[in-house]
């Protein structure tokens, strides 16, 4: 009965005061964020203290880094613009050197909002996952559009060459656990994108959605344009399809 008693009540603590007690980064890559940096970055230290967060500010041309300087927030400041791919890792290697056991991947134009965090920490420890991903389409169908057609098209693909089912593979927010940081650290090839997704799924790594809902953009540069977007696509089923095949892991 005692032992009982016992397991309870570390059951109930651990709900209530985990998220406390483990080591959780955001990370938030930030190109040309001026007019949403502050809000979003604001809110994480007022309202969710209990995380840490680090913002890369990816070769910015308008104000972000004095934004970010005058507000004594915690940032990497890249020399020059090297995309998301770069800008992510730069934070995972941070994450990594750091020792944090979790790394959320959060936008700075305020379309994630951080109190799926908690959510996404249950979600791992529940089910042992490795990637948590966020998904605006968990439930519901998706509406009809270029971009939706494009993101059930890589779903499509994923499928085909790993056997699982991801209905959100373009969503920014997500979480990474402390064997896929690594993994980010030392892979010079790893972008946060559906095709490392699918040639991690099949390496091995586990990977569970939640149903999450998205904000629109307060302000700020997209990394894509309408060019860059077609192109991304192309570019993420050659690699799902075809590339992903010839890649490495490195894993130590």
């Amino acid at each position: 009965m005692m032992l009982t008693v016992t397991n309870n009540i570390q059951d109930i603590y651990k709900g209530v005061f985990g998220r406390y007690f483990v080591k959780t980064l955001i990370i938030i890559p930030a190109y040309n964020e001026e007019e949403s940096i502050e809000t979003v970055v604001n809110e994480l230290i007022e309202d969710y203290p209990e995380y840490d967060y680090i913002i890369v500010n990816d070769g910015s041309t308008d104000d972000t880094i004095k934004i970010c300087r005058k507000n004594n927030y915690r940032v990497l400041d890249l020399p020059v613009n090297l995309g998301l791919a770069g800008a992510f890792q730069t934070g995972m290697i941070y994450a990594y050197k750091k020792g944090y056991d979790y790394a959320v991947q959060f936008d700075g134009d305020g379309q994630h909002k951080a109190d799926i965090i908690s959510e996404m920490l249950s979600a791992a420890s529940d089910s042992d996952a490795d990637i948590i991903i966020g998904s605006r389409f968990l439930k519901g169908q998706k509406k009809i559009s270029l971009r939706m057609m494009g993101s059930m098209i890589i779903t499509a693909a994923i499928k085909i060459t790993t056997g699982k089912t991801i209905y959100d593979p373009t969503s920014g927010m997500r979480m990474y656990d402390k064997r896929v940081i690594k993994e980010f650290a030392f892979n010079i090839n790893y972008g946060p994108e559906p095709d490392t997704i699918a040639f991690l799924l099949r390496k091995g790594i586990t990977l569970r959605e939640i149903p999450a809902q998205m904000n629109e953009r307060l302000a700020g540069e997209s990394y894509f344009n309408t060019y860059s977007s077609i192109m991304y696509m192309v570019k993420m089923l050659c690699s799902i399809l075809l590339l992903q095949w010839a890649r490495k892991r490195r894993t130590k």
